[in-house]
């Protein structure tokens, strides 16, 4: 987790460090900037894999001239080391691989890129490129201005005068001034690939589910690499207990796990927390919030959420209590996100009885998580100095989940939701646990119910049928307007049809 700010082209630095400070909740670790001819890098950065010397910008190349600031991590950044020699690498930093490897092939480099990352390298003859990783794991935001190209991690970083013109830099893609944008890899999934010849109520062979467990057990490892202490964000769902169990087993000896669980009093999501961090003996922490304290907290949440899709607002405020929770003890956390998404486990898609359909609904829910659900992980992370990682999201997960045929995903009379995922780990949890009935984070937490009395209350019918077309689709519920109000508050001129995702239903 870190703030990045970066220009091409004629550049005021006093807005450069302007707009490092609005970032700063971004890297409490140190801030740093390097201006080049035609060209400006910034960073707010939290050092995880490499505290001593991972800090940013980040120098390295064949003549020390090459420099980089980025956010997320390169998950195969040691393999790409030993196969390029460990004496061009002066850190241990995951971003030093990228630097070495722009240096020697260019934009090509970004196509050997694998894990969440947002990355923006500029180097003294002129060279300059900004990547995005596919699924758009790390944010990035960007201007095209005139003749200058800036980019932030977030679009509170950018100046009022430029937030009209703020837009998401596309994932999967990179820039640079010679071919402007281009897209570096195609996104997973786009057709089911593995075993189309099974009939839909024939099982899997046990195969498929030792490779959901495999590939999900490595990515969590992948999860857990770097100096800084680790925890888990256990909301008691069937996605973060699995996390949970995995990281469990994974802790060295003589250690115990760190979970963090919230919610209101005598919400399911803390007993079911409570029953996971016994079974797989983590040393756990929880909070207990009042609605009154929930209510207090949304227009800081909606302000450092950038959005106000109130679905998005219901899981933030329960996030941000989490996340503040487990920030006192450690500076990186493990989430569930990104399994409803790969398993459909979102009570809509129970709806959906043909595979085909099911299949291109969850494309274009994953296609549209970098301005959904992603944001929501990232931001309240982000705003406690913390990084969050997301093993459900692991390219190799995405991969063969989006290959696995949409019929063993559909939900029937004896397959649940999520069914692929809980059998590949049965014995892996208590089963009132593992075949727990889906419930959004808002939800369990005891949260929906709260915040959509209070904020309505806030707002007439007629107010909201005045100034519901402000975005397209209008402003559809009373609450939401009221978030709306928020986000217009402290987000002035920013184009939120450009910029938020909204789900479809408020």
């Amino acid at each position: 987790m870190s703030g990045v700010v970066a220009a091409h082209g004629p550049f005021d630095h006093r807005m450069g460090q302007r707009m490092l400070e609005r970032l700063a909740h971004r890297g409490p670790d140190g801030s740093g900037s390097r201006a080049l001819e035609n060209a400006w890098v910034g960073s707010r950065y939290l050092s995880i894999v490499d505290p001593k010397t991972g800090g940013q910008p980040l120098s390295g190349g064949r003549n020390d001239d090459v420099w980089l600031t980025g956010d997320g991590m390169i998950h195969n950044f040691r393999r790409i080391r030993e196969r390029m020699g460990a004496e061009r690498f002066r850190t241990e930093s995951d971003f030093e691989t990228a630097v070495v490897l722009f240096d020697e092939l260019g934009k090509a480099a970004f196509e050997q890129l694998w894990g969440p990352f947002a990355l923006v390298i500029a180097a003294a003859d002129g060279r300059f490129i900004a990547g995005r990783d596919v699924l758009g794991l790390a944010p990035l935001y960007w201007v095209r201005n005139d003749d200058t190209v800036i980019f932030a991690s977030e679009m509170k970083a950018f100046d009022k005068m430029l937030r009209p013109d703020v837009e998401p830099f596309p994932p999967g893609h990179v820039w640079t001034p010679e071919a402007g944008l281009e897209e570096i890899r195609e996104f997973p999934g786009a057709s089911p690939v593995l075993l189309l010849s099974r009939a839909p109520d024939e099982d899997p062979p046990a195969w498929v589910f030792d490779a959901v467990r495999e590939t999900l057990i490595r990515a969590v490892e992948r999860s857990l690499a770097g100096a800084q202490p680790k925890g888990v964000l256990l909301s008691g769902g069937v996605d973060s207990s699995i996390v949970t169990a995995i990281a469990a087993r994974r802790q060295p000896k003589g250690t115990k796990l760190k979970t963090f669980a919230v919610g209101l009093d005598d919400s399911g999501d803390l007993e079911a927390a409570r029953l996971v961090a016994e079974y797989c003996g983590t040393d756990h922490r929880e909070l207990i919030y009042t609605a009154q304290d929930a209510i207090d907290v949304v227009p800081r949440v909606v302000a450092g959420l950038e959005s106000f899709d109130p679905t998005l607002v219901h899981s933030a405020v329960p996030n941000y209590f989490v996340s503040q929770l487990a920030g006192r003890h450690v500076k990186v956390v493990l989430v569930g996100e990104g399994a409803d998404e790969l398993f459909a486990g979102y009570s809509h898609y129970g709806q959906l009885t043909d595979p085909a359909e099911l299949h291109a609904e969850l494309l274009d829910t994953l296609r549209g998580m970098h301005i959904g659900g992603l944001q929501r992980v990232d931001r309240v992370a982000g705003a406690l100095g913390m990084e969050p990682r997301l093993p459900f999201l692991d390219l190799d997960v995405v991969e063969l989940a989006m290959a696995l045929p949409p019929e063993w995903k559909l939900l029937t009379e004896d397959r649940p939701a999520k069914w692929l995922l809980r059998r590949a780990f049965d014995g892996w949890l208590p089963d009132e646990v593992l075949w727990r009935r889906k419930e959004q984070f808002g939800e369990g937490t005891g949260m929906n119910d709260v915040l959509r009395d209070h904020f309505s209350a806030t707002v007439t019918d007629d107010q909201l049928s005045a100034a519901a077309d402000v975005v397209d689709p209008p402003l559809r519920t009373r609450e939401e307007m009221a978030y709306y109000r928020m986000f217009y508050s402290s987000l002035q001129g920013v184009n939120a049809q450009a910029t938020v995702g909204r789900f479809a239903e408020a």
